[in-house]
C-alpha cells in the first residue's frame, strides 16, 4: 500500500506542477507582494521592538492574507484537476480496475497535491519575506532595496529563462520546471540576500532575518495543508468551482468558529485582569493550602463592585476556558467572622479577603484547600463564577478548522514569543485535521461511481 500511494502521489506531484493555473498563481503571488510593498503605507502604526513595526504591520498582515487566499485556490484548483476531473473523465477508472484500494489512491493523491502546493507555499513564504526585507515604500524619497530587487526578481526570472529554454529545445512542461527551478533558486536568492545590506556590504546573515515572522509563516503553510485536505474530500463529489466554494466557505467559516462557536462552547465573563500577582509569605507561593493569600493588582477597576466574601475563578482565557480554578460551592456568610471561617465543616472556596478600587486579595477558606492547577499570575482573568459548557456548540467548533490557531500574526506585531512548543501544538492539531478531513475523502470515494 504504501508503495503504491508513493508511486500514485508522484504521478500526481507531476501532473499538479504541469497545470498553467499553478504557475499563474505562484507568480500571481510574487506579483502582489511586490505591489504590497508600495501599497500598504498607509496603517499609521507606532515605531515598536517587534520585528515588524509602523507601516510594515500592514505589509505583512495583507502579505500573509495572500499567501492563505492563493493557497486555499490552488487547493481547489489542483484537487479537482488529479481527482474531480479524472472521475468525470473516467481516467480514474484504470486504477480502480486494478488491484489498488480506494483508500491508497486517495492517500496518494493528497500526498502529490500537497507536495506541489507545499513546493508553491515555500516560494510564496520566500517572496513575503523578500517584501518584509524590502519593508513599505512610504514616500517617494525611500530607497529602494537593491538587493532584494537583483535576487527576488533575477531568480524568479532565471527560473522562467530555463523553463523556456527546456520547453523549446527538450520539449519539457514549462510550469513544472519553473515551478521546480523557483522552489530552489528563490529561497536561495533570499539567503543571498540576508548577507548583503541595502547598501551593498557583507552582514551576517541573521541580521535581517526574523524568526518570529518565519514561524508564523509555518503555521501558515500548515493551515493551507489542512485546506487541501478539505479539497481533497470535496472534489471525490464535487466539481471544480464547488470545491472552490466548498474550501472558501471552509476558510471564512474557521476564521468566524471563536465568533460563532467558541463563545458558545464556554460562557463566561471576566470582570477584571491581573496587572501582578504576589503571595504574602513564601509558603503560599502555590496557592494550594488552607489559608494562602495572593496579593493582586489589577489592570483596571473591576466590572462589578467587589466585597469581601466574593468567590472568585480565575484562568488564562477571557472566555473562561481551561479555569485553572475548579468548581468548588460560592461562598456564603461573613468573611469577616471568625467563627465562618473556622468552621469545621466549611466548604473550601476560594474568596476574596479584601477589596480597594484595583488592589485585592484573595484567600484560601474551608477545611481543605481548592485544589488550583497553579496560583494566579500576569494577564489572568478574573471570574465570579465557574464557567459553563455547551457539548454541542463545544463539538462543531473542535470539528470545524479553526483558522485562528495558524494566524499568528498578533504574536508577531505585539512582540511576543512564539515557543516551538506552540507550533508543534499546532503541527499537530493540523495533521490531526488533515487526517479526519483524509478520511471524509475515503468515505465518500469508496461508493462513488466511478464506470
Amino acid at each position: 500500500m504504501v508503495f503504491q500511494a508513493l508511486s500514485i502521489a508522484r504521478n500526481t506531484l507531476i501532473e499538479s506542477l504541469r497545470q498553467p493555473i499553478f504557475f499563474v498563481l505562484v507568480m500571481l503571488s510574487g506579483v502582489l507582494q511586490a505591489f504590497n510593498t508600495a501599497s500598504t503605507g498607509f496603517s499609521m502604526g507606532y515605531t515598536t521592538t517587534a520585528e515588524v513595526s509602523g507601516d510594515d504591520k500592514l505589509l505583512l498582515d495583507i502579505g500573509m492574507g495572500t499567501i492563505f487566499v492563493i493557497g486555499a485556490l490552488l487547493a481547489g484548483f489542483q484537487a479537482t484537476a488529479v481527482i474531480s476531473r479524472e472521475i468525470v473523465d473516467k481516467t480514474v477508472l484504470t486504477v480502480v480496475s486494478k488491484p489498488v484500494g480506494r483508500p491508497t489512491i486517495i492517500l496518494g493523491k493528497y500526498l502529490g497535491v500537497a507536495g506541489a502546493i507545499a513546493m508553491a507555499v515555500i516560494v510564496m513564504i520566500t517572496f513575503l519575506l523578500f517584501g518584509i526585507r524590502h519593508e513599505v515604500m512610504t514616500t517617494a524619497a525611500d530607497i529602494v532595496d537593491q538587493p532584494v530587487v537583483l535576487f527576488s526578481v533575477g531568480t524568479v526570472a532565471i527560473a522562467v529563462l530555463l523553463a523556456a529554454f527546456g520547453n523549446f529545445f527538450y520539449g519539457w512542461s514549462f510550469p513544472q520546471v519553473a515551478v521546480s527551478a523557483m522552489f530552489v533558486l528563490v529561497p536561495l536568492g533570499y539567503a543571498a540576500t540576508l548577507t548583503i545590506s541595502k547598501d551593498w556590504e557583507l552582514q551576517p546573515i541573521g541580521t535581517d532575518f526574523k524568526p518570529q515572522v518565519f514561524r508564523a509563516c509555518i503555521a501558515l503553510g500548515i493551515a493551507v495543508m489542512v485546506l487541501t485536505s478539505i479539497a481533497t474530500a470535496a472534489s471525490t463529489r464535487l466539481g471544480q468551482v464547488m470545491t472552490i466554494v466548498v474550501c472558501a466557505g471552509v476558510f471564512v467559516l474557521g476564521l468566524l468558529s471563536n465568533f460563532m462557536l467558541g463563545r458558545l462552547a464556554y460562557q463566561n465573563e471576566p470582570i477584571a485582569t491581573i496587572r501582578s500577582a504576589e503571595a504574602e509569605a513564601a509558603r503560599f507561593d502555590g496557592f494550594d493550602s488552607r489559608g494562602a493569600r495572593y496579593q493582586l493588582e489589577l489592570v483596571t477597576f473591576p466590572e462589578v463592585t467587589l466585597e469581601p466574601g466574593d468567590s472568585i475563578w480565575y484562568g488564562s482565557n477571557p472566555t473562561g476556558f481551561a479555569l485553572a480554578v475548579p468548581d468548588f460551592e460560592p461562598f456564603e456568610g461573613d468573611i469577616s467572622d471568625p467563627r465562618t471561617r473556622n468552621d469545621p465543616d466549611l466548604p473550601p472556596a476560594i474568596v476574596v479577603r479584601d477589596a480597594d478600587g484595583t488592589t485585592l486579595v484573595l484567600e484560601q477558606i474551608g477545611m481543605t484547600a481548592v485544589p488550583v492547577s497553579r496560583a494566579p499570575v500576569e494577564g489572568d482573568h478574573l471570574f465570579l463564577q465557574p464557567t459553563e459548557h455547551n457539548a454541542v456548540a463545544f463539538a462543531a467548533w473542535a470539528v470545524l478548522p479553526n483558522m485562528h490557531y495558524f494566524w499568528l500574526l498578533d504574536a508577531v506585531t505585539q512582540n511576543r514569543l512564539i515557543p516551538d512548543g506552540h507550533l508543534a501544538r499546532i503541527a499537530i492539531y493540523g495533521v490531526l485535521q488533515s487526517l479526519a478531513f483524509l478520511c471524509v475523502a475515503v468515505i465518500l470515494f469508496q461508493r462513488r461511481d466511478v464506470g
